[in-house]
């Protein structure tokens, strides 16, 4: 079964037991959570789409890490104007383990 499941403003196609990292969310390491902003859902023979997303779709992942991101670098310059800022930049992001899709 695979689902389109949408958090923190983007859209990611997971399957049971695929981990995928998304914009932090407030669970500890080891809880237990329910996506329920499922766009899509379905099998190899039928699929179900929302509109904009199913109602009684969930999908039930495990928070596995709490970590942050690469470190990127922000630098901004107006040429001939003596105007330099330099700013980094470290996303703080959840790893989550798909257990379940119910549709």
């Amino acid at each position: 079964m695979i689902a389109v499941v949408q958090t923190g403003g983007k859209q990611y196609k997971v399957s049971e037991g695929d981990e995928i990292q998304v914009e932090k969310l407030d669970a500890k390491v080891g809880e237990s959570i329910n996506l329920e902003q499922v766009l899509a859902c379905g099998d190899g023979e039928s699929t179900k789409v929302g509109a904009p997303f199913l109602e009684g779709c969930s999908v039930v992942c495990e928070v596995t890490e709490q970590f942050r991101g690469k470190k990127i670098i922000v630098f901004k310059k107006h040429r001939r104007k003596n105007y330099r800022r330099k700013n980094g930049h470290r996303q703080s992001l959840t790893r989550l383990k798909v257990t379940g899709i119910n549709s």
